[in-house]
């Protein structure tokens, strides 16, 4: 128990130093260092290629990492992700900036049977009661709880392109702005490519307008199509189109990782750099601290 709580700790240490050098560079000056990539990109070894469309400049792992770590993220939550589409109208460092961030989870082909006869409604109310016993282990640990308000966009699944999407909208704590978490996922072979839009509520407009254009950008290459899939010899997901709208990978992730997990998907929240990563690592050490004593 006790490296699980250094190891936080020491990843939160790490973000606030990595975060203090990005922090002594203005705005302008942070961004001219990153390099911005537009036309076709291939992602996560050339397991998939994204067509960008002029709407998105894309980030490679090191550049996206930047961005994450520079919206107060620790690195911990970033260490995962293959990239992230940047709206090529707007700064991701601006107050209205936002951006779709890149992971991939290899759980396995996830079977889409179940797609027909969801009952979106049942889901969110599941969802609802996991948010609350979720929120039990955050205030635990220290951090305010999460409110799961409803639906900002149904689930949509196309068959035909096996390509899911969803939006769920937040609030954390006391806060009156509300977050957006607007969820992509294209299915494949051995896994799922998901996309998840960090921005606040009120821009939920840009980012739907934005999600056609990223759904048809976004594809599996040759062999790690969803159609390559080999039953019997390649792994299968334990879960359907419902579990991965609930959460079933996230889930079995771990306390601290799922943690991250919500911060990196509220650009909203953490964004204010060393201001809001200070009252985190206050919240963390001050609550962990008889916890860690008595584990040592």
């Amino acid at each position: 128990m006790f490296r699980t709580f250094a190891a936080a700790a020491l990843a939160v240490t790490m973000a606030t130093a990595t975060l203090a050098a990005q922090d002594s560079l203005t705005p302008e000056e942070f961004e001219s260092k990153l390099a911005y990539k537009t036309g076709t990109v291939q992602i996560s070894g050339g397991m998939a290629t994204i067509k960008l469309p002029g709407s998105f400049r894309y980030l490679d792992e090191q550049d996206s990492r930047k961005v994450l770590v520079a919206w107060g993220n620790p690195p911990e939550a970033a260490s995962d992700v293959l990239g992230i589409l940047v709206p090529s109208a707007t700064s991701p460092l601006s107050e209205d900036g936002w951006a779709i961030v890149i992971t991939y989870d290899d759980d396995g082909y996830v079977s889409d049977e179940d797609a027909k006869t969801l009952n979106f409604d049942k889901i969110l109310s599941e969802m609802q009661e996991q948010t609350t016993e979720t929120n039990k282990l955050r205030e635990k640990e220290g951090f305010e709880p999460v409110m799961l308000v409803g639906w900002a966009e149904p689930p949509h699944y196309d068959a035909a392109s096996h390509k899911l999407y969803w939006a769920k909208e937040l609030k954390f704590g006391e806060s009156k702005d509300h977050t957006l978490n607007y969820a992509i996922r294209i299915l494949g072979r051995r896994g799922v490519l998901q996309l998840n839009a960090v921005s606040s509520i009120g821009q939920l407009g840009a980012v739907k307008e934005g999600t056609p254009d990223v759904l048809a950008a976004v594809e599996f290459n040759e062999g790690h199509r969803y159609a390559d899939y080999l039953p019997g010899t390649d792994k299968a997901a334990a879960y359907g189109i419902g579990g991965l709208i609930l959460g079933s990978a996230a889930a079995k992730a771990g306390l601290f990782k799922g943690i991250w997990l919500v911060l990196l998907a509220s650009k909203k929240l953490v964004f204010g750099g060393l201001v809001a990563l200070g009252a985190l690592v206050k919240k963390f050490l001050g609550g962990n601290k008889d916890a860690a004593a008595q584990a040592s």
